[in-house]
């Protein structure tokens, strides 16, 4: 046997060997060798061993085996992982970006409320309510502790029930005003990752689906919807659409894939549309049906193409998925739908019509004329702002900076023309709604939706339409700087070495930091008014004086240290009593008012000092009540009257 210079050697029958090839009959001797006693054959005969093989000094020049980490080593890189991966990094950019955005909710979440404090205590009763039902007495969840002695209370506006589980954490106004901050600035961060994974499902590139969800959350119109969260909580929309266009194994621009269908995120969007629905039918009930819209289309084509090709397009998984799904959506709506049929029932004056929609319709000016809460085109716009009846629901710029973009996206994009001539559509069609009745008395638009379709006569602002048409603006945007990104990709593969220039990747970044710049604000913080100490002490049932719908708003605030039954409330209407209640104790302390509050059941009425200058109760409040059979007592900044 020889050996060359590469490390082969000769056998005596001449074949050619490597070292690899002794090292492994070695190896194989050895394991013969290394055989038990046991393994002998009967009768005491051993087989003969083979002498083993001379040591190769080749070996030591093979590579280390690779080390086998343990489970330390493989949960820090399975951490690693996790936090790198794209949707990681979104989820952190996306709150990072609306602390920032919203700023300053969270410098001080306990003493402030975003854009005014009347709708946001409101809501954050809302929460703290939800909450505390659940805690103690689930079935009376609809019979609040306001607006007593009302029925169904809870249901005489968007009841944002989805944020309940946030009501079980913490007690008193100060809890409640710090969880509606805390939702507030998650909602924002919620639309911007929900926005971002339907672009990116879609099929557009990171800085498109970027754009993306900045300009549908941070649109200028939406700044005057701060104080309103059940429209601000918007995220759920887009991400129950991108989980199901996923399980369905979809894309706008990929099409069809049947091997990347996924039942259980078909489930989990089912889930998440559900919950977007359950924090109000305000933008919900649009979102019911355009969901069934898409069902009633894809089950036509499931049908179809199994009845036509003879086979199933989704697959009867997924069929049974979106059946499934589909019944859970309409049960919670259908669920959630009878208090208001209930409130409707007893209250026909809560009904609207259509001269009511008509009130809130907004010009086609209002397309392109920013809220005041703009910092970029507030001030700027403040003449156009003048001309419109109701500017806080007609000021409706979505940003030109997305209307640009979007244009250039109907002739530079990813996607298909097909496709971009049906966002058009879109944007078209819901911005002739979002019109109402502007838009020719909305006899063939508005008018027969508000006339024919289930829940749709409940909608006061058409303007909000306006969700949708920005959604549609801003996949269209993803599009066009999608293709610009691909792009600069493409011209950076020419150059050597192979990566962009600086001035291209800014570029790249510039649309985004565009829309970003036009979503800045100057949302006003206000101080919430400070809990009078005799809502912490006196029972109910109770009310407070002065009474409106601005300055209840406040007061059922208040009302959760204890969750006291309280006349007091304000909603989208005004029930017929709570009016008479207020008309009937102008003249408070008289024997007419305190004759019908011990009618209605009420115990005491607390009378705020500091709110009653220049009212009738500045002089009344201190009047004899001898006669009335009334005691009267101070507490605090407070004048309590015990029936």
């Amino acid at each position: 046997m020889t050996a060359d210079q590469a490390g082969t050697t000769t056998d005596h029958a001449g074949k050619s060997r490597t070292w690899k090839d002794r090292l492994t009959r070695r190896r194989a001797g050895k394991d013969e060798a290394g055989k038990g006693r046991g393994d002998e054959p009967a009768g005491g005969e051993t087989e003969q061993q083979e002498p083993a093989a001379e040591a190769d000094p080749w070996t030591s020049f093979a590579p280390a085996p690779e080390p086998v980490p343990g489970r330390p080593g493989r949960a820090a890189r399975a951490t690693g992982r996790f936090l790198v991966h794209e949707w990681t990094l979104a989820v952190l950019a996306s709150l990072a970006l609306a602390v920032g955005m919203t700023w300053p909710t969270l410098r001080y979440p306990l003493y402030t409320l975003p854009q005014d404090y009347w709708d946001p205590s409101l809501q954050a009763w809302q929460m703290a309510w939800s909450g505390h039902a659940l805690r103690t007495n689930p079935g009376q969840l609809f019979q609040s502790n306001t607006f007593f002695p009302e029925p169904w209370s809870f249901a005489f506006s968007d009841m944002l029930l989805g944020y309940a589980p946030a009501g079980l954490l913490g007690t008193g106004p100060d809890a409640a005003v710090l969880r509606y901050n805390i939702m507030f600035v998650l909602a924002h961060a919620m639309a911007t990752f929900g926005a971002y994974v339907l672009a990116r499902q879609w099929g557009a590139g990171r800085i498109g689906s970027a754009v993306a969800g900045v300009s549908y959350t941070y649109a200028p119109w939406l700044l005057a919807q701060a104080g309103h969260l059940h429209i601000v909580s918007n995220g759920g929309i887009p991400l129950a659409l991108a989980m199901l266009a996923r399980g369905h194994g979809w894309s706008l621009r990929h099409g069809y894939r049947p091997e990347r269908r996924r039942v259980g995120w078909a489930y989990a969007g089912w889930a998440v549309a559900a919950w977007q629905l359950s924090l109000g039918f305000g933008i919900g009930l649009v979102f019911a049906y355009v969901l069934a819209v898409t069902l009633l289309v894809s089950a036509a084509v499931w049908f179809w193409q199994r009845r036509r090709r003879g086979r199933r397009p989704f697959g009867r998984r997924l069929f049974v998925a979106d059946l499934v799904g589909g019944l859970l959506f309409a049960a919670v709506g259908a669920l959630l739908a009878v208090p208001y049929f209930k409130v409707a029932e007893l209250h026909p004056n809560a009904e609207r019509t259509i001269g009511d929609i008509g009130v809130y319709s907004p010009p086609a000016s209002g397309f392109f004329t920013a809220p005041a809460e703009s910092r970029i085109w507030g001030g700027l716009h403040e003449g156009a702002r003048a001309t419109l009846p109701w500017h806080p629901e007609m000021t409706l710029l979505p940003g030109f900076v997305l209307y640009a973009l979007a244009a250039g996206g109907l002739f530079f994009s990813v996607w298909r023309l097909r496709h971009r001539l049906w966002m058009l559509a879109g944007v078209l069609v819901t911005m002739v709604l979002a019109m109402g009745t502007r838009f020719f008395d909305g006899t063939f638009t508005y008018a027969p939706l508000f006339a024919h379709l289930p829940g749709f006569n409940g909608l006061r602002t058409p303007g909000r339409m306006m969700l949708w048409t920005t959604l549609l603006l801003a996949l269209l945007a993803a599009g066009a700087v999608s293709a610009f990104a691909q792009r600069v990709r493409e011209l950076s593969t020419e150059r050597v070495p192979a990566r962009p220039a600086p001035w291209l990747r800014a570029a790249t970044l510039l649309p985004l930091l565009l829309v970003v710049v036009e979503g800045l604000n100057t949302t006003p913080h206000p101080v919430v008014p400070e809990q009078p100490a005799a809502m912490r002490t006196v029972d109910g049932p109770l009310l407070v004086l002065p009474s409106s719908q601005n300055q209840d708003q406040p007061v059922m605030l208040w009302s959760t240290s204890r969750f006291p039954q309280v006349v007091n409330g304000g909603s989208g209407f005004t029930p017929k009593q709570l009016d008479d209640v207020r008309r009937v104790t102008a003249a408070f302390p008289d024997q007419t008012s305190v004759d019908y509050l011990r009618t209605l059941g009420v115990r005491n009425v607390v009378v705020l000092r500091d709110q009653i200058v220049g009212t009738p109760w500045e002089v009344t409040v201190d009047a004899p009540v001898d006669q009335l059979g009334i005691t009267r007592q101070q507490v605090g900044n407070a004048v309590v009257f015990r029936l």
